[in-house]
């Protein structure tokens, strides 16, 4: 399953790991626009799975995907609705994603109808054989905006053993192929774990020569499918912040991270580090908040469940019973995780809290406390 987020079409800021997920991927003209944006408002990114249906069995499955469609559902005029509510709140990113949207015999209405409404959206489909050349050139027609694929490994024996199915690796290259056909931006989302952290180096050089705008990088939770003993420490999270730090001086695609909020403190720390930098507190003070889950990022289920996050299984409402706005503004789960003032450990006392903020998910996967502290930081505040 893709599990993924992607980004909007346009790439014109550097990456910086101070910026938000998604933020990256913005045009800079919606940049100005988006600093002063006040999270208890609106999200900047809604994500929608539209189905848990899925042929791949990949190891590190957050939703345990099944082959078959769920029979609960949204339609699609619910999937209409939704697209309504997301248009009326002005949010600047809403991803498709699964389980396989493909799965879904009303993608490509349902992509048009974004489209008319003026909603950019992006697509995260599993490299199965329904992703062929001729559904991508109808997405593009559809008017969708990119195109994210899962990529796990630099080889197929090590991407093929992680998706679970022999194959998706050609068919994930196949596919970035038939997307510069179409003339549809593409991203690479990969998902970092015991599994393939080695692997990062070749990944690397890989992604360089597949033109890409966008290398989106998750960090495990361990939740669903995902096994804790795939799960970085805390100094090998840092490393590989080092890895891609290091890397997006150097490369034409942007990168951010996803779960990996303390990123955007390592890359503070190192801009600070730099001759005539600002200060570490200028640099912090200078920083616009940080997407977190529940904080300007919504997950709305294949039921209409809405959560802070695919990876943070606590529901605050459903879209069939409530507006999804009213859910994000006034939901006592996604207002508390909005609150630093109630982030415990040293999350709490953390002064890059708004910048960074912990991965809530991480946090409640491991201790069941979606304020506690994350316990993959390094950083002592």
């Amino acid at each position: 399953m893709s599990c993924s987020l992607a980004g909007e079409s346009h790439c014109n800021l550097h990456c910086s790991g101070a910026l938000p997920p998604g933020l990256s991927s913005v045009r800079t003209t919606d940049f100005a626009a988006l600093r002063p944006r006040d999270f208890d408002l609106r999200p900047m990114l809604v994500i929608w799975e539209m189905t848990q249906a899925c042929d791949l069995k990949c190891k590190h499955c957050r939703a345990n995907s099944r082959t078959q469609r769920h029979p609960l559902e949204l339609s699609t005029a619910e999937a209409f609705h939704l697209i309504d509510q997301i248009a009326a709140m002005h949010v600047p990113l809403f991803v498709l994603t699964g389980g396989d949207p493909l799965k879904r015999p009303d993608i490509m209405p349902i992509v048009q109808y974004a489209c008319r409404r003026g909603v950019r959206t992006s697509l995260t489909p599993s490299t199965t054989p329904l992703l062929t050349r001729n559904a991508i050139f109808d997405l593009k027609k559809s008017g969708l905006m990119r195109l994210a694929l899962s990529l796990d490994g630099s080889t197929a024996e090590l991407h093929d053993v992680f998706r679970g199915v022999s194959g998706s690796y050609k068919r994930t290259l196949d596919a970035v192929g038939w997307c510069h056909e179409a003339g549809l931006p593409v991203q690479i989302n990969t998902t970092v774990s015991h599994h393939n952290v080695a692997d990062l180096d070749n990944m690397i050089e890989l992604l360089t020569s597949l033109g890409v705008v966008l290398w989106s990088v998750f960090f495990l939770v361990p939740t669903g499918r995902a096994q804790l003993s795939d799960l970085l420490s805390a100094e090998e999270h840092e490393q590989v912040f080092a890895k891609l730090y290091a890397t997006s001086k150097r490369v034409k695609f942007h990168i951010k991270t996803t779960e990996g909020q303390h990123y955007r403190r390592y890359v503070l720390q190192q801009k600070a580090l730099a001759p005539n930098a600002k200060t570490e507190e200028e640099l912090i003070a200078h920083a616009p908040n940080g997407v977190n889950d529940g904080k300007g990022f919504v997950f709305v289920s294949h039921t209409g469940e809405v959560y802070p996050s695919g990876f943070l299984p606590l529901p605050g409402g459903n879209v069939l019973w409530e507006p999804l706005a009213d859910i994000y503004q006034n939901s006592p789960l996604f207002r508390s995780l909005r609150d630093s003032s109630q982030l415990k450990g040293k999350c709490g006392r953390c002064e890059f809290n708004e910048v960074c903020g912990g991965s809530r998910a991480r946090a409640y996967a491991l201790t069941h406390d979606p304020l506690a502290e994350d316990p993959c930081c390094v950083y002592a505040p």
